[in-house]
């Protein structure tokens, strides 16, 4: 079996994507004005993400035995991703994702989960020799929690769990285990109950409260204002690089995705720095349509936003 420092466990998704002037309100249709069909998924676009800046990666997820199952596959390993672990599930159709996107780049997103749903502890145990040997570890939560769970128990490396979608009711392990716990301003207020947050100031408060409920450290993404990260011993704010946004769909991912690469890469990187250059990275894909198709390559640290 061919080794991978990055291991991510997670979904994948086909992105239906239709662009309009604005995102519509309850009960309301309006014209968009173009229409697209990508790769998505968490999972996959943070593989795919730590793969085009060079990551060497593996994937651990499940496609439908539909006509989007080969095709994603096929898509993974044109981008050097390993699929070992990436099985057609029978009598099951592939995960979708409707997208909305405005002009001003806001998106609204419903996910149908399909495959996703079959993937289970027994697939996690299938690859423990590529995840126990993995040094950085992703997951999320468009996949079972115990999937996750059981996934960082094998890890012997840095763990990133990416709480995404948001749980009210959730096995407290998913706060304890990984190394990391992810998470946006939106996520946030739901973990901790409901507490805004909309700025750094509300953000401290809100990762305090998940270093309360048991996490060994928090990363909470700020949009246009960066990040926040937050453990028992340090706080760091790291600032976005302003950009013109085109579509803001999978920033996140790509902002993973470049964490879990330089953290994997160089072991000896501060955490400050890497996560200054994931907000590039995530800043960059902004500004093209797309997911997958937008993250940027390696260059993308050299160059000024």
């Amino acid at each position: 079996m061919t080794s991978s420092n990055i291991v991510v466990v997670g979904s994948c998704m086909i992105d239906f994507v239709s662009y309009a002037p604005r995102l519509p309100k309850a009960g309301e249709t309006i014209h968009g004005r173009e229409f697209a069909t990508n790769f998505g998924g968490k999972g996959a676009n943070q593989c795919v993400a730590a793969a085009k800046l060079g990551g060497n990666t593996a994937l651990v997820a499940r496609v439908g035995d539909d006509i989007w199952g080969p095709k994603y596959i096929q898509n993974l390993k044109s981008l050097n991703v390993n699929t070992d672990h990436v099985q057609i599930t029978e009598n099951s159709s592939s995960g979708i994702a409707q997208i909305t996107v405005s002009d001003a780049g806001e998106n609204q997103i419903v996910i149908v989960a399909g495959a996703n749903n079959h993937l289970n502890t027994k697939d996690v145990e299938a690859a423990q020799d590529l995840i126990s040997n993995a040094a950085v570890l992703v997951l999320q939560l468009e996949t079972a929690q115990d999937v996750a769970i059981r996934a960082i128990q094998l890890c012997r490396g840095i763990s990133i769990l990416n709480g995404a979608p948001a749980l009210s009711e959730y096995n407290n392990q998913i706060l304890k285990l990984p190394t990391i716990f992810c998470v946006n301003e939106t996520e946030a207020s739901i973990f901790t109950g409901g507490l805004p947050v909309t700025n750094v100031s509300e953000a401290e408060k809100a990762a305090q409260d998940l270093i309360c409920k048991g996490c060994n450290s928090v990363l909470i993404t700020l949009g246009s204002q960066g990040a926040l990260f937050v453990n028992k011993n340090e706080k760091l704010v790291v600032p976005s690089p302003s950009v013109k946004s085109v579509d803001t769909t999978g920033a996140g991912d790509a902002f993973i995705g470049a964490l879990a690469y330089l953290l994997a890469n160089d072991k000896s990187i501060p955490m400050q720095e890497a996560l200054e250059k994931a907000c590039i990275a995530a800043s960059d894909s902004v500004t093209r349509p797309g997911t997958q198709i937008s993250f940027p390559g390696p260059d993308v640290f050299s160059k000024t936003l």
